[in-house]
């Protein structure tokens, strides 16, 4: 959250009217994507180019600058991004289309998440990176988003979603039976969707052919698959709690994709063929950043604290933060959300007056109060749209005025005692508790005879359940013993 001043455009007297944010819904880029699976980006030189001699360079294009933009910007790091083009040398020269060109971007996040531009951007994040256990299984995912641009999967999707919007008008101009004509439209919606669907499946496939005939273990695709799975039972704190399929999603479930996954690798070989790489790559992720990065601020259990603006709050019990670079974004087992960001507005202004410039929908002004928080001037409001309550809270400090949004469903519990404990907690950074304040990173040691994960897991810090994470980011299962002489990782301010 490091630009909560410089990204935010101020609000005047004369701000545009906009709705309130629904913030129990994901919040991230609408872009031309060719997306794969996720699991919640500074400088253009760790952006490796691997193409044909005689073909000509992707150009840089606006979307590829909104995607780093929004991702935070490209993740500076000479071992990591050898790496990946290490595994991408090979994939090319095994694709379908050795002739295309391909422009591999790190980004500086901590999502798990992976996806192609149909002219060969391919784009992988940080987080992504610190899960994978080997070289296989980065260049698993690699072959995956290729796959998805050497069978022109975008503009399929491009095609069928025009052709959907033409049935879906005809229908709702012709049917006169409404529940015929829902039915109608819900059918070509599932079909699309279902399309969708069938192309992850198909750029599975492909990728785990890739994959072997460039030499790598074609079981790297499941292995890491699951791994994604868990590390998003361990985000989510449900463990292994089972989820409602969402049957429009443009994926397939995940045990379809890792038992579809096993199948195709079955069908090169037996288990233990190909190269993983598994040393090499892990020695290349020491000391990569995880987590959030030093200048966005970071998320310690329920508290967000940022060194460069000084500040910490903390969330009520019950809700887990995710801090991106626009907001810190939060939510309980219940639905309610939370949103913290910030804007310029100048000391002089006052918070009453800029609740009311209509950048908030269906505010009650009767609800309006002004009180202080230690040193601070603060605001406070309810808010009513479209089925949801709102209650907002303004922080001054100095020119930045800091936003607490809590969210939730018309008839949920009332949000004024999360709202007030979160700002009655906000303060100062202290001079000590900002040296103390360290990024995270991912630290390697190797096991020795007699080891445990849980001798691992007690040398992390800055994380919680140290132990299940421990386990998920060296793909362990629950009880599986460790081998002496592996390398692991283990997270660190150290």
């Amino acid at each position: 959250m490091t630009r909560v001043v410089a990204e935010i455009e101020p609000k005047g007297p004369r701000a545009p009217r906009a709705v309130v944010w629904r913030l129990a819904a994901a919040i991230g880029l609408t872009v031309a994507l060719i997306g794969c699976s996720s699991v919640g980006v500074r400088d253009e030189m760790t952006t490796p180019i691997v193409r044909n001699p005689d073909a000509a360079a992707p150009r840089t294009d606006a979307e590829h600058e909104r995607i780093v933009a929004s991702y935070g910007g490209v993740y500076d790091d000479p071992a990591a991004a050898q790496a990946v083009a290490r595994a991408v040398g090979r994939l090319v020269a095994a694709s379908d289309d050795p002739s295309q060109s391909y422009r591999i971007t790190i980004l500086n996040s901590p999502a798990i998440n992976a996806f192609a531009l149909p002219n060969g951007n391919l784009y992988v994040t940080r987080g992504l990176l610190a899960l994978a256990d080997d070289t296989s299984e980065v260049a698993a995912v690699i072959a995956h988003e290729m796959a998805h641009v050497t069978a022109r999967h975008a503009v399929a999707r491009q095609r069928r979603a025009e052709a959907a919007s033409e049935v879906n008008r005809v229908v709702a101009n012709v049917m006169q039976d409404q529940d015929a004509q829902r039915l109608a439209l819900a059918s070509t919606q599932l079909s699309l969707a279902r399309f969708s669907q069938v192309q992850e499946l198909e750029a599975d496939a492909i990728g785990i052919r890739t994959l072997a005939r460039a030499g790598f273990d074609p079981f790297a695709s499941s292995r890491f698959l699951s791994s994604m799975a868990r590390f998003a039972d361990y985000r989510s704190q449900r463990g292994g709690a089972s989820r409602n399929p969402d049957f429009l999603s443009s994926h397939p479930s995940t045990p379809e994709r890792i038992a579809f996954a096993v199948r195709s690798a079955r069908e090169i070989g037996a288990p233990g063929i190909g190269e993983q790489e598994k040393d090499q790559y892990l020695l290349g992720l020491d000391g990569m950043v995880f987590g959030d990065d030093p200048t966005e601020g970071f998320v310690r259990g329920r508290s967000f604290l940022h060194k460069g603006l000084g500040i910490q709050f903390t969330v009520p019990a019950g809700y887990t933060l995710e801090n991106t670079t626009k907001a810190v974004l939060g939510t309980d087992q219940t639905g309610t959300a939370m949103r913290f960001d910030g804007v310029a507005l100048p000391p002089e202004y006052p918070l009453v007056d800029y609740l009311g410039t209509g950048w908030v929908n269906g505010l009650d002004a009767a609800s309006i109060k002004e009180a202080t928080v230690g040193e601070y001037a603060t605001a406070t409001a309810t808010a009513r749209a479209d089925g949801w309550i709102f209650q907002i809270g303004l922080l001054r400090k100095g020119k930045t005025v800091f936003r607490f949004i809590f969210a939730a469903q018309e008839g949920q519990q009332t949000l004024e005692n999360a709202l007030a404990e979160t700002m009655g907690g906000f303060r100062k950074l202290t001079p000590e508790e900002s040296a103390r304040l360290r990024p995270l990173h991912l630290r390697l040691l190797r096991v020795r005879a007699g080891d445990t994960p849980e001798r691992f897991a007690d040398q992390m810090n800055g994380v919680e359940r140290r132990i299940e994470l421990f386990r998920v980011l060296n793909g362990l299962a629950p009880d599986a013993p460790l081998e002496p002489g592996r390398l692991v990782k283990i997270v660190s301010d150290s």
